[in-house]
């Protein structure tokens, strides 16, 4: 049999809406809150007789019998008879974390750390007003991957606030790169390098490696930039290994051909000037998701076209060395959602990142987001994207599905890969689609 505490926790429960009461009761009682308060008062209570008989089914000390379960779904039912029954008003919306019976599922519930904690808590707007934005409080973005990371993000929030932060950017690069992305804030002053000097004037920066002491090399390889312009590091950037050596590896890029395929008289590496030509005059603004040190930017930027570097630090200090250049780096992992607004950018440029490798669906994502910001009229080139030969036809179908205008297209054998894999380079012209 049902316990007598049982018995008498949902006596009191169900004594507060019974269905005579609810059915009859004067609807201009129940305008504004106190329908609203109604509402989750029946909601608080079908959840907890819910949590009641799963509880029940689970416990092994006293397992009810199917009588006693059959009970409690038959209170159940009738609650939410009554809850059927009230008068359908509107109400304000409610952010789902701000029910009162979710409470002890609040993100800040999950960890430990106080810091974490106080990040994570949902913060409502002072006197009950809406912000500026129209929420009626301040939810915490934190990625699902930060939950499954709970250890590392606990080490990466330890600190002392007001204090100087760890020299932990690798840890927290980790958490953004297995999706704890964005990262959340922390109240303490990140690390300077101990000497740091000016940065070279504009008119020396773009094609001189900056001074070693604007870095801090503690978590790397090479501890200054004549060794990653050596290609020193061994390991930890084979996809951008000479992309330090400025002036004999990245000066002439996008320029004049740099390393064209033996016997072929066409290349997958098409140059600024004859993509710019494809709209001349309207190129502006646009975006290089690669892996490199900013030189598309650098070169963009000799003809006027103002574009900002998305990267993160591959065992090298890319996002230093393009802001050293006078560049702006943008540091940004392939899970995020780009932080541009829709119909906005003019080109959208990406070499040595979308590659083989690449998840089908993701590059799905990925193309599509850069749709979203892409504007009408506005190009997108993917230089020298390159995958194994079998592979080809369902990358192609990828770009494909996008339904641009291409005005360039090619796909060569990659040679130093005994004719197993292939290079694929495309400008195409984003759509109007005014419906």
């Amino acid at each position: 049999m049902l316990s007598i505490a049982t018995l008498s926790k949902f006596y009191t429960l169900t004594s507060l809406i019974t269905p005579e009461a609810c059915i009859h009761v004067n609807p201009q009682f129940l305008k504004g809150s106190s329908e609203s308060n109604a509402q989750m008062t029946i909601e608080s209570v079908i959840l907890k007789i819910q949590e009641e008989i799963q509880s029940m089914k689970e416990s092994e000390l006293a397992p009810p019998t199917s009588k006693h379960i059959a009970f409690l779904e038959d209170i159940v039912a009738l609650v939410k008879l009554v809850q059927a029954s009230l008068p359908q008003m509107e109400t304000k919306e409610v952010h789902p974390l701000l029910m009162p019976y979710r409470h002890h599922n609040e993100p800040a519930n999950y960890f430990l750390l106080e810091e974490i904690r106080k990040y994570a808590k949902i913060r409502p707007n002072r006197l009950g007003k809406q912000n500026f934005m129209g929420a009626n409080g301040t939810f915490t973005s934190m990625g699902h991957g930060c939950f499954s990371m709970k250890k590392d993000l606990e080490e990466y929030m330890d600190y002392d606030v007001g204090d100087i932060c760890n020299d932990d950017w690798r840890l927290a690069q980790k958490l953004m790169v297995h999706g704890c992305d964005p990262l959340p804030r922390r109240r303490c002053f990140s690390r300077a390098p101990k000497l740091y000097s000016m940065p070279l004037p504009i008119n020396e920066s773009m094609w001189k490696l900056p001074d070693d002491r604007n870095v801090r090399w503690s978590q790397y390889i090479c501890k200054n930039f004549t060794c990653l312009a050596n290609n020193k590091t061994r390991k930890g950037f084979f996809k951008c290994s000479d992309c330090f050596n400025l002036v004999d590896h990245e000066m002439p890029r996008w320029i004049k051909q740099n390393h064209p395929q033996r016997n072929l008289k066409i290349t997958p590496d098409f140059l600024i000037p004859d993509v710019l030509n494809i709209k001349s005059g309207e190129i502006r603004i646009g975006l290089d998701f690669s892996v490199g040190t900013g030189t598309f930017a650098a070169r963009m930027r000799e003809f006027n076209v103002t574009v900002v570097t998305a990267t993160i630090n591959f065992g090298a200090p890319f996002s230093e060395m393009i802001a050293l250049r006078g560049l702006v780096p943008l540091y940004l992992t392939v899970n995020q959602r780009l932080p541009f607004f829709d119909n906005t950018l003019d080109i959208i440029h990406t070499t040595r990142f979308l590659d083989g490798w690449i998840d089908f669906i993701l590059l799905d994502f990925i193309l599509y987001d850069w749709d979203r910001v892409l504007r009408p009229g506005g190009l997108l080139w993917i230089d020298s994207f390159f995958c194994l030969k079998d592979d080809l036809n369902d990358y192609l179908e990828a770009f494909k599905m996008l339904r641009y205008k291409k005005h360039k297209w090619v796909t060569l054998p990659k040679l130093d890969k005994n004719n197993q894999e292939v290079f694929f380079s495309a400008v195409l012209e984003k759509p109007p689609r005014p419906f």
